[in-house]
């Protein structure tokens, strides 16, 4: 299949799925985190896909590969959220560990296109 825009990457459409598990997730955090941690996850998981869509649009492949050491980032810093969201109990082991679950792959997906640029 030929790529012809961001949204024809597998990686794309699971930085996608993880924002909206993350939304859905932080929907039911306590009110007084609707300005913390809740909203620095939505942040986090959106900057993902986002990035991988930015850094595709670009001209060249070392512009492209910045943007996706962007992506990893925020990979590593929503993994780091979900880990103290559940410490908190604020979302459940099971929530927990689908998203985990999900961040790795796309940590892994991320890493070897890198490898391809």
């Amino acid at each position: 299949m030929k790529i012809r825009n961001f949204r024809d990457l597998d990686v794309w459409k699971m930085g996608k799925e993880i924002v909206l598990d993350v939304y859905r997730a932080t929907a039911a955090y306590p009110k007084v985190e609707a300005y913390g941690l809740a909203a620095q996850m939505r942040r986090a998981s959106v900057s993902i896909p986002s990035n991988v869509a930015e850094g595709f649009n670009r001209f060249h492949n070392k512009e492209y590969r910045q943007f996706l050491f962007i992506a990893l980032g925020s990979c590593a810093e929503l993994e780091t959220q979900v880990e103290i969201s559940s410490d908190l109990g604020f979302v459940q082991p099971n929530i927990r560990d689908l998203i985990i679950e999900k961040l790795d792959h796309e940590t892994r997906m991320l890493r070897n296109l890198v490898k391809k640029l």
